[in-house]
């Protein structure tokens, strides 16, 4: 059952999410016994040697079981599915991402305007989802989970956030959510690699996008 998206705050209190959330599955307590933290950390490591060595494409539970030398019933206990365990090998990436984006220095973090964080913002997920595109494919989550996910959710609500405070006549979410658009693992698959844009361009077209969206009409 997918989780609902968290209710936005009123336009006339913007109000900064600063929040970091967990990217791994609900099942997997934060506070792990020290043999259970060993184990999962064993199990990400062999699911990092087998990206490393056969490609996103060719991790499976029972590849990583095999690798770490453990059940497979094991595997799927502590990541819930194949995208959970993907999930968390982008986890420690993410969260950095997170803190750069709520607590960093400006232009992604606070002190710049809302309208240069959002330009920096985007800019920051082009250039990371490039560099690790296979693995956000593979850990997409399916249409269900999509849009409910962690970090969609919190990078949904800091785009709403900044949009708030730079345009608050806007209907922010619905705006937030057109921007966050832009920044499907999809989206940049197909025009990167299919339709040949350069990362140049991609940043280009957001600083437009953003331009539009913010500007005073």
């Amino acid at each position: 059952m997918s989780t609902p998206l968290p209710p936005f705050p009123k336009r006339q209190e913007p109000t900064d999410e600063a929040v970091l959330m967990e990217l791994a599955p609900q099942g997997d307590a934060p506070q792990l016994r020290a043999d259970a933290a060993r184990n999962r950390a064993r199990l990400l490591e062999a699911a990092t040697r087998l990206v490393e060595e056969r490609g996103v494409a060719n991790v499976t539970m029972e590849a990583v079981a095999c690798a770490a030398s453990v059940g497979k019933g094991t595997v799927f206990r502590r990541f819930g599915d194949r995208t959970g365990l993907l999930m968390a090998l982008l986890d420690h990436t993410e969260q950095r991402f997170q803190t750069g984006f709520i607590s960093g220095p400006p232009p992604l973090g606070p002190g710049a305007s809302p309208a240069e964080r959002l330009h920096a913002f985007g800019c920051a997920v082009l250039r990371q989802t490039s560099d690790q595109l296979d693995l956000y494919l593979a850990a997409e989550p399916d249409a269900g989970r999509r849009f409910s996910s962690a970090p969609y959710r919190v990078r949904l609500m800091h785009v709403a956030m900044l949009l708030r405070q730079a345009v608050p006549a806007a209907d922010t979410e619905l705006l937030a959510q057109t921007l966050m658009g832009y920044l499907e693992p999809a989206l940049i698959n197909h025009l990167s690699r299919q339709r040949g844009m350069s990362l140049a361009r991609l940043e280009s077209g957001w600083h437009d996008l953003v331009n539009r969206s913010t500007c005073s009409v």
